[in-house]
């Protein structure tokens, strides 16, 4: 029996794809395989679980893809702002070559990058505006989860990056101490931080995945054989839970606009892109960290 990590409850998309996951494994194996799940955060944080993976103390983690960027920085690749021009782009970038050339760099820490489980599109929303255009930003008081790209992604727009946890963030805006955030649908749903920001502008700047990872350790014990099964059972995993998350976005989304929530399309994306060079000249620095980024660009065409 593999035993897996994950913060989410019991009914969130990425808890369900893994346990998708072990029924076929278990149906593949006659039940040498299989996996347990230890859900809502029952074994600690990400970063604790992590490390716990990494020693081969468990078998499977599903962890949002940031908390790697202090293992490998690689992994920060995916986060970079509009480097994705659609949801179907980020996943033909992370399903083909290069999403596989980034999980690779993990092994070297002693895990296994299996597959990536999606976590939206993140937008803007803010108290006082549509967002059609960079300049409608400018001066704006914009939380941000404390990430230095995030932070930097921001400040490049005019705005002011303002890290917070995102427990403060709806006080926050009713306050005034922020005039926006940046989230996905389901996230800005649940926070209800649209009870007080009812702009929400579909920049869809970063569309950083979660991602699904194997101790190394527990993946060399492995048969040639049954390493095969589980890369096919998690990539048949992946299908699944994007099904899940798709509904519910759409569902979030349809709440929300029948709340008075007000949606619009930004009208000069290249204009957001332009600014990013120093973001991307910050944090895409080696030689193959360009070749990656420069793989999933070209993916567009």
């Amino acid at each position: 029996m593999l035993l897996s990590s994950d913060t989410h409850p019991q009914d969130y998309p990425t808890v369900q794809a893994v346990t998708e996951m072990g029924r076929l494994l278990a149906e593949r194996t006659s039940g040498r395989l299989g996996i347990r799940i230890y859900a809502g955060g029952q074994l600690g944080a990400e970063r604790d679980t992590l490390e716990i993976t990494t020693f081969g103390g468990l078998d499977l983690n599903r962890v949002f893809l940031s908390p790697l960027n202090a293992i490998e920085p690689a992994t920060s690749i995916p986060s970079l702002p509009f480097l994705f021009h659609s949801k179907e782009h980020m996943r033909r970038a992370l399903d083909g070559a290069p999403g596989r050339a980034i999980l690779d760099t993990l092994a070297p820490h002693g895990l296994i990058g299996l597959c990536y489980y999606d976590s939206g599109e993140r937008s803007f929303y803010n108290t006082k505006n549509p967002i059609f255009t960079p300049a409608d930003m400018k001066g704006m008081k914009i939380r941000t989860p404390n990430s230095d790209m995030s932070v930097a992604m921001i400040n490049a727009t005019g705005a002011n990056a303002t890290p917070m946890d995102l427990g403060e963030v709806y006080g926050s805006l009713v306050q005034g101490v922020i005039d926006g955030a940046e989230n996905n649908w389901p996230s800005y749903e649940s926070g209800r931080h649209f009870e007080a920001a009812k702009y929400y502008s579909l920049t869809r700047h970063v569309m950083t995945p979660e991602v699904l990872l194997m101790s190394k350790a527990r993946w060399d014990k492995l048969s040639s054989a049954d390493r095969d099964i589980v890369m096919a059972c998690a990539a048949e995993s992946v299908p699944f839970m994007r099904k899940l998350w798709d509904e519910r976005v759409d569902g979030s989304r349809q709440r929300l606009l029948a709340a008075g929530v007000q949606e619009n399309e930004v009208t000069d994306r290249d204009a957001f892109v332009k600014l990013m060079k120093p973001v991307y000249d910050q944090f895409v620095t080696t030689p193959f960290e360009k070749r990656i980024v420069s793989e999933i660009e070209a993916m567009t065409v």
